[in-house]
């Protein structure tokens, strides 16, 4: 490795990749070795990336792992002329990217106060944090019930949330942990499916309430958000709208969302 790249990996872990899965032409998951010592709450995003040009070329990713796993998982949206996904999506199991070790993010418990319901709202690849937390067992020490709710356009986008489910499901100290309190929700916005429509819609028309024996209500309820910029938005003003407060690591609150992108 000659002296610029030494310089630019100063300060980054370096990772080797192993278990890539493309779920369709737009998404694809992979694995790495977890670096010792390395720390993170279920929940967080770190930067991820590779050297171009002698450089890290680095971007946010959520943790799709939990925080006791070995590995680290992370479940990445493919854009063609994308800096770094255009790059990404042609990793080989061996091949090696680079981390910046330090763990950040708003979709975690400390972030919010108590609550008997924990909602999860995901679209396309913002079901990363989520696929962490719901195999924490703090999820199910701190809530009665999670829901999680995954929408995308078409119907085989959906597979990564449904093989996750699927795997709790069947792993015996997994299903153990969660029990009956796990709802997942998976609906499409343009491909017929079984569930058809955004949350937004099924939060205001009622769908929603009738399908978790309740509507969202801030005095019982918690609210995690991550998704598209518009998809935020609109589900960030749904919770002011209905009386929920902002929360943070330093002031937890009734919901909170991620604001780090990918390309």
């Amino acid at each position: 490795m000659n002296q610029v790249v030494d310089k630019a990996l100063r300060g980054m872990a370096l990772l080797k990749v192993a278990n890539i899965r493309h779920w369709t032409d737009r998404t694809f998951s992979f694995s790495c070795e977890r670096p010792q010592g390395f720390r993170f709450r279920s929940g967080e995003f770190v930067m991820i990336g590779l050297i171009v040009d002698g450089k890290p070329l680095l971007r946010a990713y959520s943790i799709a792992s939990p925080s006791w796993d070995d590995e680290l998982e992370f479940y990445s949206i493919k854009v063609q002329d994308g800096p770094l996904t255009s790059r990404l999506q042609h990793l080989a199991a061996g091949d090696e990217i680079v981390m910046r070790p330090k763990s950040v993010g708003t979709l975690v418990h400390d972030a919010l106060t108590p609550g008997r319901r924990l909602f999860l709202f995901a679209t396309g690849t913002g079901i990363a944090p989520f696929a962490s937390l719901i195999r924490e067992p703090e999820s199910y020490e701190r809530f009665e019930q999670v829901i999680l709710t995954h929408t995308c356009r078409q119907v085989g986008e959906l597979a990564y949330g449904h093989d996750l489910v699927r795997r709790i499901r069947e792993d015996e100290m997994l299903s153990e942990m969660v029990g009956d309190k796990l709802v997942h929700i998976a609906t499409t916005t343009r491909e017929e499916s079984p569930r058809m429509g955004r949350m937004t819609e099924w939060i205001r028309d009622g769908r929603l309430a009738e399908s978790t024996g309740a509507p969202l209500d801030p005095a019982t309820d918690r609210v995690m958000i991550c998704g598209s910029m518009a998809m935020l938005h609109d589900h960030k003003a749904i919770c002011e709208e209905l009386g929920f407060a902002e929360g943070s690591n330093a002031d937890p609150g009734q919901f909170v969302y991620e604001k780090a992108f990918v390309d």
